[in-house]
């Protein structure tokens, strides 16, 4: 409880409950208004703290699993602040200009991605130095127009398996192709917006900085911590692993000294029935050979006899 209201008064001093003037508003958006002053609608920051550490709960199981998370914010607000925490949890993020297709047609974004990858290599190992001057420049140039689109997407092999978006209502030409892939939304949601739109909306002023510096920072702790329980879990994994490696490499050794001095015995009986088979040969041979030497001297008595 504790916590709850010590994160309740960030959110207030952040100006989290400040949402837009009464004429703007989206009628979907009522149960998240605690009150209107002076025209301007007022979040109930109680809904923004439930709806916040659900969403923090989904994201951080997201991370845990291994999968990807796609930071989207173009607004001059959010732009260094996603930027800093998607690279800190090392995610990919789009803080220029969302490409149409970039995710229904990502295959073709991809193309343009392992493009820009090779200039950039070739640049670096000195491929270019044969080239004019002019056509290095070109490439340099266009390489520089893809970084700043795509350098956030550069290591994103397949579609991301979430979307976190600031001002749902300003990237709504990303909220629908996630929509139309079928991939989870979170969003920052303000009172001029759907919240139905997203999967997990997150009642908050989406246009003050420190608005959403707090709410971003929140979600990237919780990834982070997702991230770190996926790495302990990795390392207990080898561990285990090791230890059983370590057994099964015992007892073989074992086994092996087992199956030698098995061998080793087999092959000592094999030689002491040899040599008994050899001695009981000769023995046989010595007795042929007095038999044979009692018969020479008889057969030559008659031959004597008879000369």
């Amino acid at each position: 409880m504790e916590n709850n209201t010590s994160l309740q008064q960030q959110l207030l001093e952040a100006g989290v409950h400040f949402g837009h003037l009464k004429k703007k508003w989206n009628p979907k958006m009522l149960p998240y208004i605690f009150a209107e002053k002076k025209g301007i609608h007022i979040i109930d920051l109680n809904k923004t703290v439930e709806c916040l550490q659900e969403t923090a709960a989904a994201m951080k199981q997201i991370a845990r699993s291994g999968k990807k998370i796609l930071f989207v914010g173009t607004k001059k607000q959010a732009k260094d602040i996603v930027n800093e925490c998607a690279r800190r949890v090392n995610m990919p993020f789009v803080t220029e200009r969302w490409l149409g297709g970039m995710l229904t047609n990502f295959n073709t974004v991809r193309k343009s991605v392992k493009k820009m990858q090779s200039i950039e290599k070739m640049l670096g190992d000195g491929s270019f130095d044969s080239i004019t001057k002019k056509e290095r420049l070109t490439l340099s140039r266009d390489k520089d127009k893809m970084e700043k689109v795509l350098g956030g997407i550069a290591q994103l092999g397949r579609v991301p398996a979430a979307l976190f978006i600031v001002d749902i209502g300003h990237e709504h030409i990303a909220l629908a192709e996630a929509k139309r892939l079928g991939i989870s939304t979170f969003g920052i949601v303000d009172t001029n917006c759907d919240p139905n739109k997203v999967d997990f909306a997150i009642p908050a002023n989406d246009d003050a900085t420190k608005s959403i510096a707090i709410i971003v920072n929140y979600l990237t702790a919780a990834i982070a911590e997702g991230l770190a329980e996926r790495q302990a879990a990795k390392d207990d994994e080898a561990e285990e692993t090791n230890d059983d490696d370590k057994e099964k490499r015992a007892a073989r050794l074992e086994a092996e000294a087992q199956a030698e001095s098995g061998r080793g015995r087999g092959a000592g009986g094999r030689g002491g029935g040899r040599g008994g088979n050899t001695g009981g040969g000769t023995g046989a041979g010595g007795g042929q050979r007095r038999r044979t030497g009692g018969g020479v001297p008889g057969g030559r008595g008659p031959g004597g006899g008879k000369r």
